[in-house]
């Protein structure tokens, strides 16, 4: 049955004697009731033992730990200069066992430019001949001293040297640039020949005594 103004709810639905129901019950948060069981195990967590090693990962170092580590530093830093002097030292040991193969001929320091049984033949090929242009450095001081002396005769004679002199030495390097390359495509015919011709030239420009890799062959001697 229902009271009251017509539409009002049934009186029994407000109204249990036997068994009354708090508001609260109804209009409960469900929130809250998720929230309570992780709030009382947060709690619980709490009460126990923490482990020491968790907030950081590991222990806290003692004072003669970090020291020793900042040695350490330091050290690492030293060894890094002592690798750097190493290296410099290595360096002028090659240095030093390049130079000894320049005057030994040895194959194994000698520089990349002079390594190679190609390089070495032509060497050996210059240095078993007479060259025009090996020459030009003493003839440059004669004919230099005669263009100096107030003589008119002499001074033609000094520019006529000059003439002889550059045309022989170009005579002779197209002479030797032939004959090399001939040598080579006969001697290396399935190696890479290119430079070779134009490293034997600049060689035979020096003199002989001042060549480096030193000469390892006689004049006349066939290479």
């Amino acid at each position: 049955m229902t009271t009251g103004v017509a539409g009002s709810f049934p009186a029994g639905l407000w109204s249990n004697p036997g068994h009354p129901v708090p508001l609260g019950f109804v209009f409960r948060s469900r929130a809250k009731e998720e929230k309570a069981p992780a709030e009382r195990a947060g709690m619980t967590d709490s009460k126990q033992t923490r482990d020491p090693q968790a907030p950081k990962g590991r222990p806290t170092p003692k004072r003669s730990e970090a020291q020793s580590q900042r040695r350490s530093v330091a050290n690492t830093t030293l060894t890094r200069k002592d690798a750097a002097k190493r290296q410099r030292d290595e360096r002028r040991v090659a240095m030093d066992r390049q130079r000894q193969a320049l005057a030994s001929g040895d194959e194994r320091y000698l520089p990349a430019r002079d390594k190679g049984p190609v390089r070495r033949f032509a060497r050996d090929w210059i240095d078993s001949r007479f060259n025009v242009a090996e020459f030009f450095l003493p003839m440059a001081v004669v004919i230099l001293v005669l263009s100096m002396v107030r003589v008119g005769a002499l001074q033609s004679i000094a520019l006529l040297l000059w003439l002889i002199v550059i045309v022989l030495i170009v005579l002779d390097a197209v002479v030797s640039a032939v004959r090399l390359r001939k040598r080579l495509a006969e001697r290396f015919p399935d190696q890479n020949t290119k430079g070779a011709v134009r490293y034997a030239l600049m060689r035979s420009l020096q003199m002989r005594r001042l060549r480096l890799p030193k000469p390892q062959v006689k004049r006349g001697e066939r290479p």
